[in-house]
């Protein structure tokens, strides 16, 4: 019995542990802001040479939308076809058991 509350003070005192050197972390990272440099600047400066491909986004973002558009389509057709053949078959069930108490 010792051994179990010997092995749980452990672990309460590793979980205070990490909470500690977590916060400490999150502190260090926010304190460092550090300027662009010229070379992150000049890759992320508008480039002349690219501007014919601007409207590439637009029809990548209409491609995907209709891709979009059919697989809705294609879902919905398959509910559908589920939801006939369910149909059906309940149909058929009541017509073969309304011809099984005629006879």
């Amino acid at each position: 019995m010792a051994f179990i509350l010997n092995k749980m003070g452990i672990a309460s005192n590793f979980r205070a542990h990490s909470q500690k050197t977590e916060d400490s972390l999150s502190l260090i990272r926010r304190a460092y802001h550090m300027e662009l440099g010229p070379r992150e600047k000049a890759l992320l400066a508008d480039d002349p040479a690219l501007k014919r491909f601007k409207s590439h986004k637009k029809s990548v973002w209409r491609l995907k939308r209709v891709g979009d558009v059919l697989t809705l389509v294609v879902v919905a057709g398959c509910c559908y076809e589920i939801y006939v053949k369910a149909v059906m078959r309940e149909e058929a069930r009541k017509q073969a058991t309304a011809a099984g108490g005629s006879e």
